[in-house]
């Protein structure tokens, strides 16, 4: 068995419930997002692209390495999760631009609400959040959710 299904087969034993699940849905790409936020505004260089906006050297280091991380478990998965991380600096920038100074509030409100959802989820569950057994199950949860999309679609990821 791949070690991406391997991965996947563990973080689903704490995921069964459908209300968990449901909970997981919304709060795992915000909190993905704000994390990405709270790196965009560690002050560094940022890199410009006409319509699209501007993307800290800082963040463009994290989504890389997130990157290598993915293309370890699939190709196809890590191609796709670049299109996505690249969508939410977009939003990233967006929320940057409009907030001012003030855009960390946004991205720490959610993100302790998210977190607040995800602890209920796991008590609904009954079991814990993978990732105090594991760290590396903080970046397998939005994959494991796109392998839904993606075994939905027929696509073989």
């Amino acid at each position: 068995m791949r070690k991406v299904d391997l991965l996947f087969a563990e973080y689903s034993k704490s995921h069964r419930n459908a209300t968990n699940k449901l909970i997981h849905w919304i709060c795992v790409p915000f909190i993905f997002w704000t994390i990405l936020g709270f790196i965009s505004l560690i002050p560094s260089p940022h890199f410009c692209i006409y319509y699209f906006g501007c993307i800290s050297i800082t963040s463009l280091i994290i989504v890389s390495l997130i990157t290598l991380f993915y293309v370890r478990l699939s190709l196809l998965i890590s191609i796709i999760m670049v299109f996505a991380m690249l969508v939410m600096e977009h939003f990233i920038y967006l929320t940057n631009v409009s907030m001012e100074k003030q855009s960390w509030i946004i991205y720490l409100s959610i993100f302790i609400i998210t977190w607040i959802l995800q602890f209920i989820g796991h008590k609904i569950e009954r079991q814990k959040p993978s990732f105090l057994k594991d760290l590396q199950f903080l970046l397998i949860g939005p994959i494991w959710l796109l392998s839904f999309i993606l075994k939905k679609t027929g696509i073989r990821y």
